[in-house]
Formats: C-alpha cells, structure tokens, sequence
C-alpha cells in the first residue's frame, strides 16, 4: 500500500517534469511581424505540439536585446543577426548558431534622389542613418570595405544614430537611411515617395552581405542531451513553419496579424513584408551553409583598424541541430 501511494506521488512529479523539458522560450529580434512568420506559424498550425513542445514566443523591441535576454535565463533560444552574435560571443557571451532559416540578406540603404547618390562612393560627405544595438557592425564593416570614414568630414560619412523609424529621410536630416526589403524601405513608399525618387543599394549586391536571422543559443546549454534533442523539434517544426509561409504567404500573414496584441500591424503590410521575407527564406532548408558563414566571417575581420570582430570564432556554429532535425 505505502508502495502505490509513494509511486501515485511520483507520477505527477514525472509529468511535471515532462511539461518543464518540452517548453522552449523563443527571443525574437523585433516586434511581433511577417519577419518571424515561421514561427508564429508553427506554433498556430500545431507543428509545435506534434513535436511534443510548448513554444513560448517572446517579442522584442528597441530596449530588448536577444543576447542580453538568453545571457539572463529569460529564453532557450534567440533570434539574432550573425554579427552582432559573433560580437557578442567574442565579448564573452558564447552564443552558438543551431540553425539558419534566412538566406539573403534584406539590409539596404535607401536614398534621396535629389542628394545625387549615384554610387557608394557618393556617400561622402553626406549624413546616414544607421541602426545601432548590434545592427551597426555591417555597416561599419561596408564603409571599411570601401575606406570611407565614419567620422565625418568631406571624405567620411556622418553616421546619424537611426531610430527604428524612416523619420531622417522623410525629414531630409540624412541622405540615405537603413532599411530592410521587407519593411522600411516599404514606410518610405508609403509615406509618399515615388520609388524613381529614389536610389537603394542592397547589402547582397555590393558583396558585404552577412547572415541574419539565425537561431542561436547558449554553448555550454549544447552538452545536455535534453536540450539538443528539444532544439532538434524546435527547428525541425520551425522549418516546417516557414516552408508553410513560403507557400501560404498571405494566410501567413494573417496569422501574425492574430499574435500582434499591439495592433499595431496592418493586413497590408504583413502581407507585402510576408512576400519580401519568403525571397529571403526560400534558398534556406534551416541549416547553415558554411560558406555563407565564411563570407559573414571575412566582412567582419575586414574592417580595417577598427573590425567587428577580432579573430576567427571557434565554436560558433554547429550543424549537429539541423543535421539531426533534417534526416
């Protein structure tokens, strides 16, 4: 009798211990949008729990950043940009890259027309807007391409400390501001200028593109085996999310507009950002291609006296997650 009383005791224990080891807490980049689609999409179609997981997705905005967020306990896994985690891990928070659902790259400048930008090496002397909180380094790495100065003067270039707005162009304090395919360069349109009023210039076509939108996590969190094996779901349903809202771009986007409790988003611009973000997924079965990696890597170390990173990473990246989540 004391036996089944003791193993009655433990059972909900067991389960509870089960629920904990399914939950992932996912740290998104930004706020709730058709940038995260796959996600959003994964845990709305039920891809998630088919893999026995409770997904927890947490949004972001301008006072959250993923690394600082994992580094606290307060997520499993992040979204990130590949160089400001490479930064990040070269300062001490070892952050690895598990799997890679973007491809390309969305960064662009865009500029005023009538500022006579023709060519980069026209950004001299002139103001640009730039994202700081990690999503500076490839700009700096660019302007170091092209041995542009970022300190001004008639042979630099004035960096203007861009809010997560297109509010510089519009009000002419810069001649070119950052944006993404997917978004901002988008607010422009909207705000009324003519897409022949203006000049863009893609990260992807100038050869200083580096990877965005990875999944990462905390290194030492690699050597459990309960972990790997919960991130193997997690990415494995992740991309099946994604190659959902490739297919399905606009019911995609609904379903983000239904996660969005700002209301802040419109039908209409979730789905042209839905459709902007399938171009940058599509070449992305989830695992990272080393070569993408290397490239990120050598635009990085090239900038000159002042580079984003110092050295080559060891251990940034690994493809145990997705070669498993794959098969």
């Amino acid at each position: 009798m004391i036996a089944l009383l003791m193993m009655a005791t433990a059972l909900p224990l067991m389960a509870s211990k089960a629920e904990a080891a399914d939950k992932v807490t996912l740290q998104l980049k930004w706020v709730t949008q058709a940038q995260f689609a796959g996600y959003y999409v994964a845990k709305d179609k039920g891809f998630y729990e088919e893999e026995g997981l409770d997904v927890e997705i947490k949004p972001g905005g301008p006072d959250i950043a993923p690394a600082q967020v994992i580094a606290g306990g307060g997520a499993d896994v992040i979204i990130d940009w590949m160089p400001s985690a490479l930064a990040v891990r070269e300062k001490g928070t070892p952050l690895v890259n598990i799997a890679q659902p973007f491809k390309s790259s969305g960064m662009m400048l865009t500029c005023l027309k009538e500022t006579g930008i023709t060519t980069p090496e026209d950004f001299k002397g002139k103001t640009l807007g730039v994202w700081f909180f990690g999503n500076e380094y490839p700009f700096l790495s660019w302007m170091a391409h092209l041995n542009i100065p970022t300190t001004g003067g008639a042979d630099g270039v004035t960096v203007l400390k861009q809010g997560f707005n297109v509010d510089p162009l519009l009000q002419k304090q810069a001649a070119c501001i950052s944006t993404m395919t997917y978004n901002e360069y988008w607010q422009v349109i909207d705000a009324g200028i003519a897409p022949d009023d203006l000049v863009t210039f893609k990260y992807e076509d100038e050869g200083v593109a580096t990877l965005e939108d990875g999944l990462y996590v905390l290194e030492d969190k690699l050597e459990d085996p309960a972990f790997k094996e919960r991130m193997v779901k997690f990415v494995r349903a992740s991309m099946k999310g994604w190659k959902w809202a490739e297919e399905n771009p606009d019911d995609a986007a609904g379903i983000v507009l239904e996660n969005d409790a700002s209301g802040a988003q419109t039908e209409a611009h979730q789905k042209r950002m839905m459709g902007e973000v399938a171009k940058l997924t599509a070449g992305s079965a989830g695992a990272l291609d080393p070569a993408d990696y290397e490239r990120t890597v050598k635009t990085l170390l090239g900038g000159g006296s002042d580079p984003v990173i110092t050295k080559e990473p060891e251990g940034a990246y690994t493809l145990d997650i997705t070669d498993e989540a794959l098969k």
